[in-house]
């Protein structure tokens, strides 16, 4: 009867290192995927504030963009306006002192 016990104790012995193996593999892979969660919510969290960087940045360029085109509106509108003869005429007085030939010129006296 000895020779069972001993046998029966060798495949208690066995069962329970497998079971402390399993038992370690279980902790091992927990650790790891928890790991895994950890830096999957650091890079969730940079990817935010990267996100949120450009949602700001373009905001920013779309109302440069709106100014601009405005800037460009009025550069185009005063080009035509440098084109017509109200302007030539007005640069005319102005600079040369040319005058019309049915006008008036007062001039003060200092």
């Amino acid at each position: 009867m000895k020779k069972r016990k001993s046998a029966s104790r060798g495949k208690n012995a066995g069962a329970r290192r497998i079971k402390v193996q399993n038992r370690v593999a279980m902790i091992s892979i927990s650790m790891v995927v928890c790991m895994l969660v950890v830096l999957l919510a650091f890079k969730e969290h940079s990817l935010q504030v990267k996100y949120q960087t450009n949602e700001n940045r373009k905001a920013q360029l779309e109302e440069e963009i709106t100014t601009e085109e405005a800037r460009t509106k009025d550069i185009e509108d005063m080009q035509e306006y440098m084109q017509s003869d109200e302007y030539a005429e007005k640069i005319a007085k102005e600079k040369i002192g040319l005058v019309k030939d049915n006008e008036i010129i007062f001039k003060e006296n200092k």
